[in-house]
C-alpha cells in the first residue's frame, strides 16, 4: 500500500469511527471528525501531514507521481 492510499484509508476510517462514537457514545466526539477533516484540509495547502510523517517512519512507502502529503 502507497503512503498516499494508507493517509487515505486512515482518514477515512477514523471519520467512520468517530461518527459511530458521536452517535452511540457521546456527542462530544464530533470534535474527532472536525479536527480529522481540518487536519486533511491544511494539508492539502501546506503538505504537512503529521499521519504520513508517522507512516512514512512505519516504513509504507511512497507511491508514483504527486503525493497529497509530504
Amino acid at each position: 500500500m502507497t503512503l498516499d492510499r494508507a493517509v487515505q484509508a486512515f482518514g477515512g476510517m477514523m471519520v467512520l469511527i468517530s461518527v459511530a462514537l458521536t452517535h452511540f457514545v457521546h456527542p462530544n466526539f464530533v470534535w474527532l471528525t472536525v479536527f480529522v477533516g481540518a487536519n486533511l484540509f491544511q494539508s492539502a495547502f501546506t503538505g504537512v501531514c503529521p499521519a504520513a510523517m508517522v507512516m512514512s517512519r512505519l516504513g509504507i512507502g511512497r507511491g508514483d507521481g504527486a503525493s497529497c502529503c509530504r
